[in-house]
């Protein structure tokens, strides 16, 4: 995701204001999150007897599926390269993924980013800068969640 859409992002989700040297983390934070649902959504396919993960396999909450809305009411574009190399450098899933999934990353990333952003407002209310450990305690926070 380019600097500016990041940027835009945060900004009109939550109020705050976030630096390029945050894009490393941001990147970062959505391989892991992408890849976690994808390794449930896995599990799922394989409970169903198919070697394909379809959109229905992702486990997608009505959180999710509500910030996913945000995002595509505020029309950014996401790049997603770098959420694919950070992807490709994970284990492998077991199955392959279906283009409605592949479709769906976008969406996904668009809505972490939003949840993301929502989630350190509501941890630091006056938060207009998130720091290391601002991002530290939102990865906390995910991991239990996702």
């Amino acid at each position: 995701m380019g600097a500016v859409q990041f940027e835009r992002l945060f900004r009109e989700a939550a109020s705050l204001d976030i630096d390029k040297n945050d894009l490393k983390r941001l990147s970062d934070f959505l391989g892991k999150k992408i890849y976690d649902l994808l390794v449930v959504a896995e599990r799922n396919a394989k409970y169903n007897n198919r070697d394909i993960i379809y959109e229905p396999d992702v486990p997608v909450t009505k959180g999710l599926q509500e910030t996913i809305r945000a995002f595509e009411a505020m029309d950014v574009a996401v790049a997603l390269e770098p959420v694919l190399d950070h992807l490709a450098g994970l284990p492998p899933l077991d199955l392959e993924v279906s283009e409605d999934v592949r479709a769906l990353l976008p969406k996904l990333a668009g809505g972490l980013v939003v949840a993301a952003a929502r989630v350190l407002r509501e941890l630091e209310p006056g938060l207009k800068n998130p720091q290391t450990e601002h991002w530290e305690r939102l990865e906390r926070v995910f991991d239990q969640l996702i």
